[in-house]
Formats: C-alpha cells, sequence, structure tokens
C-alpha cells in the first residue's frame, strides 16, 4: 500500500548535452511493475534501445534469481541480474558474487519463525538458497504469496536443513511485517542485516549484502561511475542502492525514508514511472511513452 506523499526534488529537465548514463537499476516490485504485477508497456522497446546505446539495464530485487531470469528471458543475454536483495548476482547464467548466511544463523532465524507461528502470528518462513527457496508452511494462501517471487520453491520437514547455500532468509507476515515480525528479529540486527522488503516481508541477510554493495562490485568491475548509473527504488531494501547513484529516484508513494534518500521524484509505479524517467532523460526515441 502506497505511503502518503512526501515531497522530493522532481526529475530535472534533460538538458541540450544528453545525460551520460551506462547503467540503469531497478527495483522490481512497487517500482518496475505495477500493483497488480505487470510489466509496463513499452518496457520491450526501451531495452532494445537501451541496447543499442550501449546502456546496461539491471534488476535489482529481493526476488529470486530464477524468478528474475523468467520474467526477462527472450531479453537475458547480457544482462546482469541482482537477486535477493544484493546476496547473489548472475549474469548469462555465471555467478558474479554471492554472499551466504551461515548455517547456524538460518538455523536461528527458521527457529524464530517457528516461535511466532506457535505463539499465533499469522506468518511463514522462506529461506532462500542458490537453487531453490525452501519453505515449512504449505497451505495455500501462503504458497501463493511465495509464488509471487520464487517461482523454484519446495516444501520440506526442515527448512534448516537443506543442502544448498543459503543467501537470504525472508519472512512473510500476512498482516504488517514493520510492525509485527521484524521486532521480532530485533536480536539478529547487531550482526546481520534485518530490513522491511515490503509491506509484509522481512528479509535477515549478512550485513554486507544489499544491493547497493552488489551495485558498487558491477560499477567498479565496468568502470562505470554512480554519475553514469540510473536507480529507482521504493521501499527500505533500495536505501544502500540509492546512495551508489547520482541518478537516484524514489517512486511517488515509495516508502517517506526513500523519498528523503533520493535525489529525485519519479512518477509511480502505477504510472510507468522507471520507463517514463528513462525515455525523456536520454531522450530515447520511443513513442507513447
Amino acid at each position: 500500500m502506497p505511503y502518503t506523499h512526501v515531497p522530493g526534488p522532481t526529475a530535472p529537465e534533460p538538458s541540450a548535452d544528453a545525460v551520460d548514463i551506462r547503467l540503469v537499476v531497478t527495483d522490481m516490485d512497487g517500482t518496475l511493475l505495477d500493483d497488480d504485477k505487470r510489466v509496463p508497456a513499452g518496457l520491450w522497446e526501451v531495452l532494445e534501445r537501451l541496447r543499442e546505446r550501449g546502456v546496461l539495464f539491471s534488476p535489482a530485487s529481493g526476488r529470486q534469481y530464477a524468478s528474475l531470469a523468467r520474467e526477462f528471458a527472450d531479453v537475458a543475454d547480457g544482462m546482469v541480474f541482482i537477486a535477493e536483495n544484493g546476496a547473489y548476482v548472475v549474469r548469462d547464467g555465471e555467478e558474479l558474487s554471492s554472499d551466504p548466511l551461515d548455517p547456524d544463523v538460518v538455523a536461528r532465524v527458521v527457529a524464530t519463525a517457528r516461535r511466532l507461528t506457535a505463539d499465533g502470528v499469522d506468518m511463514g518462513v522462506v529461506v532462500c538458497g542458490k537453487r531453490s527457496a525452501y519453505v515449512e508452511r504449505s497451505d495455500e494462501p501462503f504458497l501463493a504469496e511465495v509464488a509471487r517471487y520464487y517461482v523454484r520453491h519446495r516444501v520440506v520437514e526442515d527448512a534448516a536443513a537443506v543442502d544448498d547455500e543459503i543467501v537470504k532468509v525472508a519472512l512473510f507476515d500476512f498482516g504488517s511485517a514493520e510492525e509485527g515480525t521484524a521486532p521480532a528479529l530485533a536480536p539478529f540486527a547487531d550482526t546481520h542485516q534485518v530490513v522491511v522488503s515490503g509491506e509484509h516481508w522481512v528479509d535477515v541477510m549478512n550485513r554486507t549484502a544489499h544491493k547497493g554493495a552488489a551495485l558498487r562490485r558491477l560499477q567498479r568491475e565496468l568502470g562505470i561511475t554512480p554519475a553514469q548509473t540510473m536507480v529507482f527504488g521504493d521501499y527500505l531494501n533500495d536505501l544502500e542502492m540509492l546512495d551508489a547513484a547520482e541518478w537516484s529516484f524514489a517512486m511517488t508513494g515509495a516508502h517517506p525514508e526513500v523519498v528523503r534518500r533520493a535525489r529525485h521524484l519519479a512518477p509511480s509505479n502505477n504510472d510507468n514511472g522507471v520507463l517514463r524517467t528513462v525515455v525523456r532523460l536520454l531522450g530515447l526515441p520511443v513513442a507513447g511513452i
């Protein structure tokens, strides 16, 4: 659900000189996709125009790599996928970087989730591995929420004992994650990241694993500067990523802290804000956006 709008700086008008952008990075849910999880009209044409200009487009999401790869299957060649909130980065099927959790930490987070469930909290845990996601709760309402972001998932008896490298543990709360589940994970915040990544989701990762760290590594490897990077986000798991780009945009309706942190404000995800901003600032020849 969108937050009350907080005024922020809008995107500047393009100058006579072309804006030198080499990398466009966008969050997915609440940012690129509309509230019905649909890709915006004109996306594939915009991606083609960016590729023609030598501009790399990179989705950066809390979703798993398999989910992102499926969404962009027809245009995935050469694309960098910043998955699992930056804990797993892949290009052309090859891992560029990852930041796995210690198995003991995974076990303790899963145990916390089980205690919350026993106390009557309507929530479930998703253990996010490189190969698949693993869940213990098997009812259809929960699995429907999991399937939105994790196309590869398995129901297992013990999600803390799977044979996979775990890069994130996500907890879905049918109520408010920020007010409900997140406080129960406060003990992990001293040593790990506990980030609310959506209205119903909270993620636990290594302190060094976030979208911003993944983006900065990518910039170094490609020789791209923050001034040549355009970033879009809407929620708290996007903050570090916004810090890594001079062309940082919060979506209209984003979390107030995201609006404060970003340099500019883009139209909302339901108004095709990402593509409208990219097309206008880069002067792409795309009609109807």
